[in-house]
């Protein structure tokens, strides 16, 4: 495989480093009713800003972490805020999340192989 492009385990392909990362991690409450739709939604409409990559997602008991790629930092701003990204955020907060972190970082070099 190419080092110029890599294939998320999500959505894309990342181009040849350097690009950028916000890295968002959360543990759900309780009351997650309304979660599912809101996280389908985020994906269709993170796919569609300006500088977005990809995106690589897991999630087991409860935690989930989401990684998502950008051309720069200036994009990541702009999605964190974009208007219905706005409102899942205070949902989030108010509804859903236990506790989240959002961690955001430049990737310098990124490498990997496919096993056969």
């Amino acid at each position: 495989m190419s080092n110029s492009t890599l294939p998320a385990l999500g959505w894309g392909s990342t181009p040849e480093p350097p690009y950028h990362v916000a890295i968002f991690t959360s543990q759900r409450g309780e009351d997650i009713g309304g979660f599912e739709p809101m996280a389908e939604r985020m994906v269709e409409l993170v796919r569609q800003q300006p500088g977005f990559l990809a995106m690589d997602s897991a999630g087991a008991n409860g935690i989930d972490i989401v990684i998502s790629y950008w051309k720069d930092e200036e994009s990541i701003v702009r999605w964190k805020q974009q208007m219905e990204h706005l409102k899942a955020q205070k949902l989030g907060r108010q509804r859903w999340m236990k506790s989240y972190q959002v961690r955001i970082g430049k990737v310098e070099r990124a490498y990997g192989s496919e096993v056969e």
